[in-house]
């Protein structure tokens, strides 16, 4: 039979020479097409998809070049370099004249000068050796032009106090300066810019961590063609933290989730840098830290789903870099040709990538504190801990810090020349992957759940984990930070240092995870029981210590709703074992204290959605309590009279909402199997500050209350 005639054969044959030089002096078919052949397209994408060696940079476009036309004329070889002077100096000379212009007597207002349509099609080709993208003129640059254009109120506007300083002053010398500067045209104006970099780095307590500010605001003076501008997945990525205090353009979903959709604009531009770069590996260093302010954006806005996602990219990125080393270099190690980065260049560098590990591994293990095993094991880690803030910043020459996850007292030594909040945060977060890990392990090959009728200090390393979370790492704080809470609300200037905050209630937030499945309200001897009611005391009790101040708790780490949570967890199991017994007087005084809880999470929610979607999920947990009580209006026991700003939040016209399908997402923290047994006729509960000893009873407890005047108060059972 004739073969049937292939696609190549139906092509029109080219004539001689039309071929491209390369496809000529290789032999191989080509289509001449234009610019470049598909032919040396092909083998220009199999080249750049292997990351190129280091000191050799891949071109930026196919090497493909034809014969001059007839009849016109090959430009002359001139150096690239030479030749973008060149086009400099001319730009510099017409905007020079265009000045001239606008300042003469016959022209006495500035107008608006609209380049070519040409013209500027031409500025957005890129330069063949240089590699220097002039910005091509998008939507952002046009909105120069026109500052009464959507599109400039997208970008520029905003309707919260942190931007009513910023002016919108736009015309034609600023869009001549961004169209010929190299400005990314994705990115808000530099006024804009620089305001949202100012609120990040006053009012981030997550990502800030991790970029030296000094030499970050320095940088933003430089040409964006310099190479030490910051990179435009670091601005994006600020761009979508900045909006959590700087709200712009919020829609609300069907679903009734918010979403901002300038924050959600520059999110997708950074993960779009992140694609690029995980096929390159081009700007692999900043575009790795871009990824943590992103993550952390993330975790914010409660979207679980990228959470764990992003917090197993990053860690499985920081491993090839060498980042899990000391000095987070290193050029042995099981065959493997060495660290991905050159050596730190100076203390800076070292310190930042530091800093920037260390973010990595707060994230990991925050984001796994719902029962789930960690992307790096801390026999992995071999990174010191960085210096304290304050010397990071101003580069003080300070050696190393000489603490890392090896030293025998990590949890219980601090040295004064290397603590401040953010290093004990980092200590405290990995004490609390400690019980993690412990669960995680201690789960796994387990045959049965645990049970509330075990002793869990027979298990193996139990009793020293709760040694440890319980009384050691706080009773070891320094002075200075053992006596201070992180609050501070005084005439001359409030001040709140989250870190801090966070630093005295995470440790009870890692207890109530550790017993909680061991939890048993019936039996008065029950140690897990004791440790639980007191650490939600606690939690509780900081939270009044704060709210009694004119401090804004949206400022606190995110990670301090998921600590609400858990304190709130103990307190409707607490409530549940009440409605049991038929005791009302306690079992209103704890439904009090659930809903302050709860409104510390909706709260929190007017900014960052992760604290109504924790308390999404709390009512999901409350839903029996709520069937089974004999009070009113129990959702509505204890809230605050005038709640200010805040009175539409428990509206009586509006049923509790069951956990949606997306609420049930949030980090499913641990919760203690029902309670089938029932009381004790006459059985009272009575609880009184844990002691360190496993031994201890529950004998005489008293419980906080908030009374009218906003502060504790005891009753006593």
């Amino acid at each position: 039979m004739p073969k049937t005639p292939s696609t190549s054969s139906t092509r029109p044959a080219l004539r001689r020479n039309q071929a491209c030089r390369s496809c000529r002096k290789r032999k191989l078919k080509c289509d001449a097409a234009r610019p470049h052949c598909s032919t040396c397209i092909k083998q220009w994408q199999a080249l750049v998809s292997v990351p190129a060696p280091v000191g050799y940079a891949h071109p930026a476009e196919p090497q493909c070049s034809y014969d001059p036309v007839e009849g016109l004329t090959l430009a002359p070889d001139t150096d690239p370099v030479e030749k973008i002077k060149d086009l400099e100096d001319q730009i510099s000379q017409l905007k020079s004249r265009l000045y001239e212009k606008q300042a003469g007597p016959s022209s006495p207002r500035p107008t608006r000068v609209t380049p070519p349509t040409g013209t500027v099609g031409s500025l957005s080709r890129q330069s063949d050796a240089g590699g220097i993208t002039l910005p091509h003129a998008s939507l952002a640059l046009m909105n120069l032009i026109a500052p009464d254009s959507p599109g400039t109120r997208f970008r520029s506007a905003s309707g919260s106090p942190e931007l009513q300083d910023v002016s919108a002053k736009s015309n034609s010398d600023s869009f001549v300066d961004l169209l010929f500067s190299g400005w990314n045209p994705d990115l808000p104006d530099p006024a804009t810019l620089n305001h949202y970099i100012d609120v990040f780095f006053r009012c981030d307590p997550c990502g800030s961590r991790v970029l030296h500010r000094p030499s970050f605001l320095a940088s933003m003076h430089l040409s964006p063609r310099d190479s030490g501008f910051p990179h435009s997945a670091i601005l994006h990525a600020i761009c979508a933290a900045s909006s959590r205090w700087s709200p712009q353009n919020i829609v609300t979903l069907p679903d009734g989730t918010r979403r901002d959709q300038f924050a959600e604009f520059h999110a997708s531009k950074t993960r779009q840098y992140i694609d690029k770069t995980m096929a390159s590996g081009e700007d692999i260093f900043s575009v790795m830290q871009a990824c943590i302010l992103l993550s952390w954006y993330f975790y914010q806005e409660g979207r679980w789903v990228e959470v764990w996602i992003f917090a197993a990219f990053q860690t499985r990125v920081a491993v090839p870099l060498r980042l899990n080393y000391p000095g987070t270099f290193s050029t042995h190690g099981n065959n493997s040709p060495g660290a991905y980065l050159a050596p730190p260049k100076d203390l800076r560098d070292l310190e930042s990538r530091r800093r920037t590990w260390w973010m990595t591994i707060i994230f990991d293990r925050i984001a796994s504190v719902g029962g789930w095993i960690h992307a790096v094991d801390e026999r992995d880690i071999g990174t010191e801990l960085p210096l304290r803030t304050d010397d990071f910043e101003s580069e003080s020459p300070i050696p190393s810090n000489p603490q890392d996850l090896c030293s025998s007292d990590f949890f219980t030594r601090h040295p004064p020349q290397y603590t401040d909040s953010f290093l004990l945060l980092i200590k405290s977060v990995m004490r609390f992957g400690k019980v993690t890990d412990f669960n995680v392990r201690g789960n796994l090959r387990a045959p049965t759940a645990p049970s509330k009728n075990q002793n869990p200090f027979f298990l193996p390393g139990f009793e020293e984990i709760d040694k440890l979370i319980s009384s050691d790492f706080l009773q070891s704080l320094p002075q200075i930070y053992r006596n201070n809470t992180g609050v501070t609300d005084v005439p001359d200037g409030s001040s709140l240092d989250t870190d801090l905050y966070m630093v005295h209630i995470i440790p009870h937030a890692a207890t109530i995870t550790l017993h909680n499945p061991y939890i048993d309200f019936t039996d008065p001897q029950n140690v897990s029981t004791a440790r639980c009611v007191n650490s939600a005391r606690c939690i509780l009790g900081a939270y009044y210590v704060l709210s009694a101040t004119s401090l804004d708790i949206t400022r606190l780490h995110p990670f301090v709703t998921i600590c609400w949570y858990l304190a709130a967890v103990v307190q409707v199991q607490l409530c549940k074992y009440f409605i049991e017994i038929n005791d009302s007087e306690r079992e209103s005084t704890v439904w009090g204290e659930i809903n302050v809880l709860r409104f510390a999470m909706m709260e929190y929610g007017q900014r960052s959605p992760i604290g109504t979607r924790q308390e999404r999920l709390l009512q999901g947990l409350m839903r029996e309590i709520v069937r089974m009580t004999a009070q009113k209006q129990p959702l509505e026991v204890g809230v605050p009279l005038y709640p200010f700003s805040h009175t539409t939040l428990f509206r009586k016209d509006e049923l509790p909402r069951p956990p949606t399908e997306e609420g049930m997402g949030a980090a499913p923290l641990p919760v203690s199997p029902p309670f089938e047994q029932p009381s004790l006729p006459g059985h009272v509960l009575s609880i009184h500050p844990v002691s360190p000893n496993k031994n201890a009873s529950l004998s005489g407890i008293t419980w906080p209350r908030r009374d009218t005047s906003g502060s504790p108060a005891n009753y006593v059972l």
